[in-house]
């Protein structure tokens, strides 16, 4: 069964921190890349960071806006990929979506994807 569910978003003011969390089922986490992504109102989906089954830092890659900033990891006896956000800016207010693609690298296409999770920054 298919199953990535997301926690942590909320609301926080501008330069504050929030960590995303994503709870995948065995199932689907297991041997697979993981990723988030974000979308603003009226605005479409983008990629935001990704890493790959085995992890470490020169198996995640993170956009270009975030990097520095954010920071993706992954516990994989816990099925469970993070998203630590530090110095968020209001126009990164956006449902945030976790996502999992069949294979161990990150770079691909994402077919499992999660409810998302509401993250506003106040400025």
């Amino acid at each position: 069964q298919v199953r990535l569910v997301e926690s942590g978003g909320g609301l926080v003011q501008a330069g504050g921190s929030l960590r995303l969390s994503c709870a995948a089922s065995r199932r689907t986490f297991s041997g697979n890349a993981m990723g988030w992504f974000r979308q603003a109102p009226g605005k479409e989906r983008e990629f935001v960071a990704a890493i790959s089954w085995s992890g470490g830092g020169d198996n995640t890659f993170h956009a270009d806006s975030v990097k520095g900033r954010f920071t993706i990891s992954r516990d994989n006896a816990k099925s469970t990929v993070y998203l630590q956000m530090n110095r968020l800016k209001p126009e990164e207010t956006a449902v945030y979506y976790c996502a999992a693609r069949n294979g161990g690298s990150w770079r691909g296409v994402y077919e499992y994807w999660g409810q998302g999770t509401q993250v506003t920054v106040s400025s």
